[in-house]
């Protein structure tokens, strides 16, 4: 049977795609293994109910001024000394993906948090760092980098559409020229 070449080459471009998405699946899956993180934090903290959250923020302190160079392992290091550490996470904007300067770090341990008291107005990558007990926000408020469902997503995305459909009927001459 006549196999068409162009048919043949589209299977071998999707099985390697497959290939590379299997591959990269596996790296994922060693990278959470090797930070020791449920694969979606996030999702985790959404299906807590409102108690929960407020035991796990009675285990959290909000560190204010970090700097935008700090990844989450310096951060660990900086209050490990205060006890076992669940999580730490550092906050960004939702819209660039900048760093916003806090993060939350979550204990093990309730009794850790007065212990990482002592270490507002540390120093931190040079800078002083603020540290306070993490407030249980009201529901509905994410405290994860989410934007609450719904609302400041549309936005951005707005925008952006209307931009690719501006450019769009432009091609219709495609036969002999091109916009770009």
């Amino acid at each position: 049977e006549m196999e068409d070449p162009e048919l043949e080459a589209i299977k071998a471009r999707v099985r390697a795609m497959e290939d590379e998405a299997e591959k990269l699946k596996q790296l994922q899956s060693e990278v959470d293994k090797q930070l020791n993180v449920p694969t979606s934090p996030t999702s985790a903290v959404n299906n807590l109910s409102f108690e929960e959250k407020m035991e796990v923020d009675a285990r959290s302190v909000y560190v204010g001024n970090v700097d935008y160079g700090a990844t989450a392992e310096e951060l660990e290091q900086h209050f490990h000394g205060c006890g076992s550490i669940n999580r730490v996470t550092i906050l960004c904007n939702k819209f660039d993906g900048h760093p916003k300067g806090f993060a939350y770090v979550e204990f093990t341990d309730r009794d850790s948090v007065s212990t990482a008291m002592a270490l507002d107005d540390s120093l931190f990558r040079g800078r002083q760092i603020k540290v306070m007990p993490k407030r249980t926000n009201k529901h509905g408020i994410s405290t994860t980098n989410r934007p609450p469902r719904g609302r400041g997503r549309g936005r951005g995305s707005r925008g952006r559409g209307g931009f690719g459909y501006m450019r769009r009927p432009r091609y219709r001459g495609r036969s002999h020229y091109s916009p770009y």
